[in-house]
């Protein structure tokens, strides 16, 4: 077994170009999470093959130069820009003494370092037990294996059985204590949608700045850092949007190139606020790059956990590291707004974000001034039985008058149940209601 230390750990990097990879890893951004992971970079091994071996991923050659390095370096883990199968960690690990880790197995140990609710810690733990269940083996390589024949079983197997037979029973128990969070989140989702107040939740690739504009956008002091996954748990916190009301803004996990699917799977839970949402805002770091591909990737993400139909409206933030970039609104032929450039950081350009949202929001809300007669006491009922009601006034006629705000789908439906329609329905502008006396 090789235990990792506690402290002072000095990583060797591995990247190998390989001609058969459709979308090759960024030596760069691997770099960028072994640092996250809180490892220092000794040194950087690279090459290139046409296909990974089936033994070590590495060829003969590049194994010794990446042995010849680790002694040089004196560095203390291997960890690899690729996805390893178990047996290709157990024989780089029997060949160079040490320990070797995955690009998923870093990812994990950074979710496991930054998890602080109790939810977090559950779906680490849930994600980490998963990818360990076919990596049990290498840690009871020093116990004898067992073997055909009387007298020759030894106490490897056993241990190994046990192991699994405790694994899953522990993967069994953080599966019904997440199913009972995913009922409350869904019983919360609910109770929101009652009260029709719209879900806004902030996605994009990691470390674009989406807990800053958080921070900006709710007053709140959601811990920000410039590096990858510097959050992890998801916050959800209410503010106020002109024209549209209470909207809940929900901050989620960042995402990332290759996002393992223990992890998409392990989230699902927290994930199903982007899926629930009325609008994304997508948060592009318009400093880096590979912009264009970090916001393929995340659109490939969102397809992927059910996200891909939900209106979007891009975010290009970091505009003060861009010399002449100035704020402003893109919007279609329509003219409906679609982009929105600022800094998170100065807060430039916050302004014309909460104008975007407020004008996309409201593309689905309906916002009247509703006057009713004696006899509408059934659609006033159904007003209040929906939560719509903002605000109820009475005339000068003792007729009562609501301030009304829904989802323009609910209103119509509502609407045809009452056997009526807005040209039918006595509504007021807003000058008429503020003259209407307060009840």
């Amino acid at each position: 077994m090789f235990e990792r230390p506690e402290v002072g750990e000095r990583a060797l990097l591995v990247h190998i170009t390989l001609a058969s990879e459709m979308e090759p890893e960024n030596p760069d951004e691997f770099r960028e999470l072994a640092e996250s992971a809180g490892v220092t970079c000794a040194a950087v091994v690279t090459g290139t093959r046409n296909q990974p071996s089936s033994r070590f991923f590495l060829g003969k050659g590049k194994l010794e130069e990446l042995r010849a390095t680790l002694n040089a370096e004196g560095a203390d883990v291997v960890l690899f820009n690729h996805q390893l199968s178990p047996s290709q960690e157990r024989n780089l690990e029997a060949e160079l003494k040490c320990r070797v880790l995955d690009r998923t197995g870093v990812i994990l140990d950074i979710f496991a370092q930054r998890a602080r609710t109790y939810e977090g810690k559950l779906q680490v733990e849930l994600a980490q037990l998963e990818h360990m269940s076919t990596r049990l083996v290498r840690g009871w390589t020093h116990l004898e294996r067992q073997k055909g024949g009387i007298g020759q079983r030894g106490p490897g197997e056993t241990q190994l059985e046990t192991d699994r037979r405790l694994l899953r029973s522990r993967i069994n128990q953080i599966n019904r204590r997440l199913e009972k969070v995913r009922r409350q989140r869904e019983q919360a989702r609910r109770s929101r949608k009652r009260a029709e107040i719209p879900v806004v939740s902030l996605v994009g690739y990691t470390n674009a700045g989406k807990s800053s504009l958080f921070n900006h956008l709710t007053d709140s002091t959601v811990f920000e850092a410039d590096q990858l996954f510097a959050t992890l748990d998801p916050t959800v916190r209410r503010v106020s949007v002109p024209d549209v009301g209470p909207v809940v803004l929900a901050d989620t996990v960042g995402f990332i190139r290759h996002l393992p699917h223990t992890l998409v799977e392990a989230f699902r839970a927290t994930l199903e606020e982007t899926v629930e949402a009325s609008l994304l805002l997508h948060i592009i770091d318009n400093t880096d790059p590979a912009r264009d591909d970090t916001i393929q990737q995340v659109e490939s993400v969102l397809g992927e956990i059910g996200a891909g139909e939900v209106p979007v409206l891009q975010v290009c933030n970091k505009i003060d590291l861009i010399p002449g970039a100035q704020p402003g609104v893109e919007r279609d032929e329509s003219g409906r707004p679609v982009r929105v450039w600022l800094s998170a950081h100065t807060g430039a350009g916050m302004e014309e974000l909460r104008d975007a949202v407020a004008e996309r929001l409201a593309e689905d809300v309906v916002h009247r001034y509703v006057k009713l007669s004696p006899a509408d006491g059934w659609l006033r009922a159904q007003f209040y039985q929906s939560g719509a009601v903002v605000a109820e006034r009475m005339s000068d006629s003792g007729e009562p008058v609501l301030e009304v705000r829904m989802e323009a789908r609910d209103w119509h439906q509502l609407l045809a149940r009452a056997g009526t329609d807005e040209n039918r329905l006595a509504c007021l502008d807003g000058s008429d209601w503020m003259a209407v006396e307060a009840v």
